[in-house]
């Protein structure tokens, strides 16, 4: 059954459309969102991402530590709005927020991190992942649609991911952006590392449509699904779930047991 105990919005929410902001903000338990580049609006004062984030309050987590009563994790927002790429901020991103460096944006998550406690796993929620992570097409965070294939992470991620593991230890960065189909037919896309050297693991979130109906014509709706047990990362995987709650498929990527 769907009962998790934190959910997490990985950003791409509908194109600045406040009615699925409205939604998010009714959820009861812990919830953390980070807004994706589809988000920011169409219009370049910024008014339109600015209105999200209003209405997100607590639940928006960008740059900072989600603070929740009686946390069992410690979630850190990452950069709000990305379309990967490195570095590079939106109009309506420095609208909204200003004209924040790489530097700057590094010291945010950084400072964030530094805050959260060391007796909880640590999460990073992205909208696009961290650069570092593959080159090819088929890579977690490498560029499909456009010849050649690339890292298309975030560079400001990476830098923070490396700094804050010199302090402690980074459990699980989850993100979206990068769709688990590639472009052109050409499969799908890597869409889980454990660096097992650093003990971190990386998913990516990013199944388009979400929503969809199997072979008998039930209606599914997908969920990445990770669970953790003495600090530890003991599970991770794709669902995809019935209207009943009942798991129809489930992608197993990672299991400790």
């Amino acid at each position: 059954m769907l009962n998790p105990d934190v959910i997490l919005f990985v950003g791409d929410l509908g194109d600045g459309d406040l009615r699925t902001v409205k939604a998010i903000n009714k959820i009861s338990i812990p919830t953390a969102v980070i807004l994706g580049n589809h988000d920011r609006g169409n219009d370049n004062s910024g008014v339109q991402l600015r209105s999200q984030i209003s209405l997100l309050g607590e639940k928006d987590c960008s740059w900072r530590l989600c603070k929740w009563q009686n946390p069992l994790v410690s979630v850190v927002g990452a950069r709000p709005c990305s379309a990967g790429g490195g570095y590079f901020l939106s109009q309506q991103m420095k609208a909204a927020f200003g004209h924040i460096s790489l530097d700057e944006s590094v010291r945010r998550i950084v400072n964030a991190a530094n805050v959260a406690s060391e007796e909880l796993p640590l999460i990073i929620l992205a909208h696009s992942g961290p650069t570092g992570l593959g080159s090819e097409a088929s890579s977690i965070c490498g560029r499909d649609w456009k010849v050649p294939s690339i890292d298309w992470g975030d560079k400001d991620l990476e830098i923070s991911i490396t700094q804050i593991q010199k302090v402690r230890k980074v459990d699980l960065v989850v993100f979206g952006h990068m769709h688990h189909e590639l472009k052109r037919g050409r499969g799908t896309r890597q869409t889980f590392y454990h660096d097992l050297r650093r003990r971190t693991a990386y998913l990516n979130a990013a199944c388009v449509p979400r929503r969809g109906i199997d072979a008998l014509g039930d209606e599914l709706c997908h969920f990445s699904w990770v669970e953790f047990s003495n600090r530890e990362l003991i599970h991770a995987s794709h669902r995809w779930y019935k209207n009943d709650s009942s798991i129809a498929f489930q992608e197993t990527l990672f299991d400790k047991n």
